[in-house]
C-alpha cells in the first residue's frame, strides 16, 4: 500500500501507536496479552474462550467460499461464507475475527448435515468463538459456514461505500473494499492475520447496471430471480486476507496483453475513461520488467488496476485487483504535470512489486511490515529507472532519506522491525520509517553487496519463500553467501549480511559518523543522530556501518564497514579534501572535525561540480541538521548555503530551500517581521538567478519541470516581483476565459496561488474545482485555496469534512497545508481538537492520514491539554503525539539557541552586499 506525499506543501511526517490496552480484561505483557486469570466476557454475558488478541493456532482455513451482496440503494450488504479448516490440535472452539458483523447464522457441516454452532462475540478484540459440541480432532479437516450482514462502511476501510458526481450532476455509488491491515473481518467472518494463508473462491451478487470486480478473472454469471446477477470468480492463489478484494460499480475499462501473456485492465468512472491510458501502457511494461527481472513469473491472468472516487491511501496491492486514489491513476497529457507523471508511475511501479514482495512472500506479522513497504518503495526507483529513463527518479530516491531521518532522528521513533499488537499500533507501522527507511537501508546493502549479488539474493528469497511467510531473518540468508567481491575489500572473510543488517533494522534511529583527518590518518567515531537534550538515549547504539568516500586525489568509490564505535583507515596521500557516504548511499550523516567543513564549503564555493549532485544535497543536509545538535555552528551552514546562488541541480536546490525555509517559518508565529523579511529576501536573493531563468512553459526534462515548479511557486508565494508579475497576467487570462486557456501544467500552481489571493479569484478558483473532472487540476487549485492568506476563505477544511465538493479523502492534505499556512496555523488546530472524534472515526486511529494532521505549529501547553484529556482508546498514547510534543519542543530549543546567530549572520551579508553595492556605484 503507498501513502501520499504532498511534494511541495510538505509537513513533518509522523506516525502513531496507541493501543486497546484499556479494553483489555487484566493487566498485559508486552505482547498485547491479558495476563489476568478472569476471562473476557462476550456480549451474551458469558466467558469469551480466548484471552489473546492474536488467534490461536489450533485451526487454520485452508479454503473459502465466499458470497457477498450489496445493496447500492439501501447501501448495505448480506453475505455468507464457508471456510473449509484444518485442525492442527483436538478442540471444540474455532476462534475467529469479525467486526461489526451480524451473524445470522453459523454452521458446521458434517456428512450428516449442518449443526448449528452458538456464537460468542468479544467485540473488544474483534473475535466470535464457535461453540462446537462435536469434538474437532488433530489432522482432521472440517467446513462451517457464516451468515452475515452489515452496512457499507462510512470509513475509507472494510467494505465502504463510495460516490462520485457526473459531468451531468447525478450522484452515482458503489462499494469497494481496502482490507489492509485489519478490515477484512469488517467484510466477512475470517481469520484475518497474514500468516492464515487460504484460497478463495468468490461470488458477487449485482445489479445489471454494474460490473463486479475481483482479484481473480470471472468464470461465468448467473441470473437469480429479481434480474439479480451472480458472477461466479475463479479460485485464488494462495494469499492472506488483507490481500482480497471486490468492487461494485459502473466502472468502464481499457486493456491491453503483456508480452508474458497477462491481461491488464485499468477502470475508472465512464466520464474519466480517456484518462486511463497512460497507466495502462506504465502498467503493461512494469509487470513484464518485474516479470523477467524476479525471473518468478506473475502468477494470475490478469491484473486490474481500479481508480476509487474515495480512497484514503495512495494505492493498495489487492493481488490481481491494484485500487488507487483517482490521482494516482488518471492522467491527462493536456491537463497533468510532470510531477503529475511521475507519482503515477511511480505508485503503479509500488504496487505491482507488491505482487511479488507482499503477495507472493508474505510477512509472518505486521512487525515485519517493512519487508513488504520497504521493498516496494525501494523497487519503485529501480524498476522505473529502467523502464522509463526520461522520469530521471534517481533525482529523487534522496528526498525519501531526508523525510526519513527526519522522524527518525527524534528519540519516539520505532524500529523498522517493531513488536505490534493491536489494530492500532499495525496501523502506526504504515509510516516513513517502514516505507523510506526500509528502502534506504535496502538502498545501501544492494550499494555494498553489489546490485548483481543482491538482485541474486532477493531472487532466491522470492523462489524459497514463494506462498509463504517470512521474518527478517528469512532474507538475510537468502543475500549471505552471494558472490560478494566486496568481502576482501572489507576485510571479512564471509559477509555476514544478517548481522550487518539486524543492526539497522532491530534498534531506531541512524548513526552520525565523526570523521577527523590528520594528514593521511582518518578517525572515525559513530554516535546515534538524536534531537534530543537528553545524552542518555544515544547511548548503547552501535550500528555496522558501510562506509563510502571519495577524496580529492580520487574519484574512485572506496569503502570501509565500519564496526566498531571508533576506528583509524589510513589514506594513500594527504588530501585537500574527503567525502564520506558518497551519493549518500548509505542511511547516516557525516560530521567533519577540523577543517573538514571548511574545505568541503571552499571547495562548493569554487567547483561544485567536482562533487555529485547527490553528494551536494547531503552536505547541505548533513550541516544544517547537525546545527540542531550542537555539532555544527549556524555561521558554518549558512556559509556553506552561499554556493547555491551557483546550483541548477534539483536536489541540491530543493534540499537548500528544505532547510532554509524553515529557518524564517519558525518566526511566524512569534511577530518577528524585520528579521522575517530579512531572511525571505536572502533566500529569494540566493536563488533569484535560476528562478530568473525560468520559462513559464512545460519544457525541459522532468527534473528541470519539477523544479521549475517549484521555483516559481517559491517565488510567487515570497513576492518575487517578476514571479508575481508574470502569474498575475496569466491568471488574468486565464480568469476572462472562464478557464478554458490552457494553462502550462507545470506552472499552473504558481499561477493559482496568485489568483488565491483576492476574494474573487479565490471563489473563481473555487467554482473550477467544484466542476473540474481533471484529478490533476483539482488537486493544484485545491493547493492554491489552502495557502491562501485570506484567513476568512480558510474554512475549506470543513468543506471537506462534508465531503460533497471537495472530497473527505483530501482531508488530511488540506488541513496539513493550512497548519503550515501563517494565516490558517490556529483555524487547523482548532478543527483537529473540534473534530477529532470524527476524524478518528472516519480515518481510522493510527493511520498515516490522522498522523500527518498533526502539526508542531501550536504551543505545547495547548498540545499537551488537549491530548491528555483524550482516553488512551481515543488517541492519548499515540505516537505521533509525542512526534509532535517533540518537534515543538525542539524548534523552541533551535530559537533559543540560534536567532542571535542567524540574526548576525544575515547582517553581516546585508552589510556585505551594501559595501559591494556602493563599490560598484564608486567605480
Amino acid at each position: 500500500m503507498t501513502t501520499l506525499t504532498v511534494t511541495i506543501l510538505v509537513l513533518l511526517h509522523v506516525s502513531f501507536a496507541p493501543s486497546l490496552a484499556a479494553q483489555l480484561p487484566g493487566d498485559h505483557d508486552t505482547n498485547g496479552k491479558s495476563s489476568s486469570l478472569l476471562p473476557p466476557i462476550a456480549t451474551n454475558g458469558q466467558p469469551f474462550p480466548w484471552i489473546h488478541m492474536r488467534l490461536p493456532e489450533t485451526v487454520s482455513p485452508i479454503h473459502y467460499d465466499l458470497l457477498v451482496h450489496p445493496n447500492l440503494t439501501s447501501l448495505d450488504f448480506t453475505g455468507a461464507v464457508q471456510i473449509q479448516l484444518q485442525v492442527f490440535e483436538d478442540t471444540s472452539t474455532i476462534i475467529l475475527h469479525s467486526k461489526d458483523l451480524q451473524i445470522a447464522k453459523a454452521e458446521l457441516l458434517a456428512p450428516e448435515g449442518p449443526g448449528s454452532l452458538p456464537v460468542l462475540e468479544y467485540p473488544a478484540f474483534h473475535q466470535l468463538a464457535l461453540m462446537s459440541d462435536v469434538l474437532l480432532v488433530r489432522g482432521g479437516m472440517y467446513k462451517v459456514r457464516l451468515e452475515f450482514s452489515a452496512n457499507l462502511s462510512d470509513s475509507f476501510h472494510g467494505f465502504y461505500k463510495s460516490s462520485y458526481r457526473t459531468t451531468k450532476g447525478e450522484v452515482r455509488f458503489m462499494a469497494s473494499t481496502q482490507f489492509e491491515a485489519t478490515s477484512a473481518r469488517a467484510a466477512f467472518p475470517c481469520f484475518d492475520e497474514p500468516a492464515f494463508k487460504a484460497n478463495f473462491t468468490i461470488q458477487i451478487r449485482r445489479e445489471s447496471r454494474h460490473i463486479a470486480l475481483s482479484n481473480m478473472p470471472k468464470v461465468k454469471t448467473v441470473e437469480l430471480p429479481g434480474g439479480v446477477l451472480e458472477d461466479h470468480f475463479d479460485t485464488s492463489v494462495r494469499m492472506s486476507t488483507y490481500l482480497v478484494a471486490f468492487i461494485v460499480s459502473d466502472f468502464q475499462s481499457v486493456s491491453k496483453t503483456t508480452s508474458h501473456g497477462v491481461k491488464i485492465s485499468v477502470y475508472a468512472v465512464p466520464d474519466k475513461i480517456n484518462q486511463t491510458d497512460f497507466a495502462l501502457n506504465a502498467a503493461v511494461r512494469l509487470l513484464d520488467f518485474y516479470d523477467d527481472y524476479f525471473d518468478i513469473p506473475y502468477p494470475l491472468p490478469k491484473q486490474d488496476l481500479a481508480a476509487i472516487p474515495d480512497f484514503q491511501s495512495g494505492a493498495m496491492e489487492n493481488w490481481g485487483l491494484t485500487t488507487y486514489r483517482e490521482a494516482g491513476l488518471l492522467f491527462d497529457p493536456n491537463k497533468s504535470s510532470a510531477s503529475d507523471k511521475l507519482g503515477i508511475t511511480m505508485v503503479i511501479a509500488h504496487e505491482l512489486a507488491h505482487q511479488w514482495f507482499g503477495n507472493l512472500v508474505t510477512m509472518q506479522w505486521w512487525n515485519d511490515l517493512w519487508l513488504n513497504e520497504g521493498f516496494a518503495k525501494f523497487m519503485e526507483f529501480v524498476s522505473v529507472n529502467i523502464t522509463n529513463p526520461e522520469l530521471q527518479v534517481n533525482d529523487f530516491f534522496l528526498g525519501k532519506c531526508f523525510e526519513a531521518m527526519e522522524v527518525d532522528s527524534l528519540s519516539s521513533s520505532h524500529p523498522v522491525s517493531s513488536q505490534v499488537d493491536t489494530p492500532t499500533q499495525i496501523q502506526e507501522m504504515f509510516d516513513d520509517v517502514s516505507y523510506d527507511k526500509g528502502a534506504c537501508i535496502l538502498n545501501m546493502l544492494r550499494d555494498f553487496l553489489t546490485p548483481e549479488a543482491f538482485k541474486i539474493g532477493i531472487v532466491r528469497y522470492l523462489r524459497r519463500y514463494s506462498y509463504q511467510n517470512t521474518v527478517n531473518s528469512h532474507l538475510w540468508e537468502s543475500l549471505t553467501n552471494v558472490i560478494n567481491p566486496l568481502s576482501q575489500s572489507t576485510h571479512c572473510d564471509q559477509l555476514d549480511v544478517r548481522a550487518i543488517m539486524d543492526t539497522w533494522t532491530l534498534q531506531e534511529g541512524f548513526p552520525l559518523v565523526t570523521v577527523e583527518v590528520r594528514g593521511r590518518q582518518v578517525r572515525l567515531s559513530q554516535e546515534r543522530y538524536l534531537k534530543t537534550d537528553d545524552p542518555s538515549q544515544t547511548h548503547g547504539f552501535l550500528w555496522q556501518v558501510p562506509l563510502t568516500y571519495i577524496t580529492s586525489s580520487s574519484s574512485t568509490v572506496h569503502r570501509f564497514l565500519l564496526k566498531t564505535r571508533t576506528d583509524v583507515l589510513y589514506l594513500p596521500e594527504e588530501v585537500g579534501w574527503v567525502k564520506f557516504n558518497v551519493d549518500m548511499s548509505g542511511y547516516y550523516m557525516v560530521h567533519y572535525e577540523g577543517e573538514g567543513w571548511r574545505s568541503l564549503t571552499s571547495l562548493l564555493l569554487t567547483n561544485h561540480r567536482a562533487l555529485s549532485s547527490n553528494d551536494r544535497a547531503s552536505l547541505i543536509n548533513n550541516a544544517f541538521q547537525l546545527v540542531s545538535v550542537g555539532k555544527v555552528g549556524l555561521d558554518t551552514a549558512l556559509d556553506l548555503s552561499l554556493y547555491l546562488s551557483k546550483e541548477t541541480d534539483i536536489m541540491p536546490v530543493t534540499q537548500g530551500l528544505g532547510e532554509l525555509v524553515p529557518l524564517y517559518k519558525l518566526m511566524e508565529k512569534r511577530d518577528m517581521e524585520d528579521i522575517i523579511s530579512v531572511c525571505q529576501g536572502y533566500i529569494v536573493e540566493l536563488f533569484r538567478g535560476l528562478i530568473d531563468r525560468q520559462t513559464w512553459s512545460d519544457d525541459g526534462s522532468v527534473s528541470q519541470r519539477v523544479l521549475r515548479s517549484y521555483l516559481l511557486l517559491f517565488g510567487s508565494v515570497r513576492n518575487h516581483p517578476p514571479c508575481v508579475a508574470t502569474a498575475t497576467h496569466l491568471f488574468n487570462k486565464w480568469r476572462a476565459s472562464d478557464g478554458n486557456m490552457s494553462l502550462p501544467s507545470d506552472v499552473s500552481l504558481a499561477v493559482f496561488a496568485i489568483g488565491a489571493r483576492d476574494p474573487e479569484g479565490w471563489d473563481f478558483l473555487f467554482e473550477k474545482y467544484r466542476h473540474s473532472q481533471h484529478t490533476s487540476v483539482k488537486s493544484r487549485i485545491k493547493s492554491a485555496l489552502s495557502i491562501s492568506p485570506l484567513q476568512h476563505k480558510l474554512k475549506l477544511m470543513e468543506q471537506s469534512l462534508a465531503g460533497e465538493v471537495m472530497k473527505t479523502q483530501d482531508l488530511p492534505h488540506v488541513v496539513i497545508s493550512v497548519s503550515r499556512n501563517p494565516k490558517g496555523y490556529k483555524l487547523a488546530w482548532d478543527f483537529l481538537r473540534h473534530n477529532w472524534h470524527t476524524l478518528v472515526k472516519k480515518f481510522d486511529l493510527g493511520s498515516h492520514s490522522i498522523s500527518g494532521m498533526q502539526s508542531p505549529h501550536v504551543s505545547s501547553p495547548q498540545v499537551r491539554g488537549f491530548f491528555d484529556s483524550l482516553s488512551e482508546e481515543t488517541g492519548s498514547g499515540l505516537r505521533c503525539i509525542q512526534q509532535t510534543y517533540e518537534s515543538i519542543e525542539e524548534n523552541i530549543r533551535w530559537m533559543d539557541q540560534h536567532l542571535p546567530q542567524l540574526k548576525a549572520w544575515l547582517d553581516r551579508q546585508a552589510q556585505g552586499a551594501r559595501t559591494e553595492t556602493q563599490g560598484h556605484e564608486d567605480l
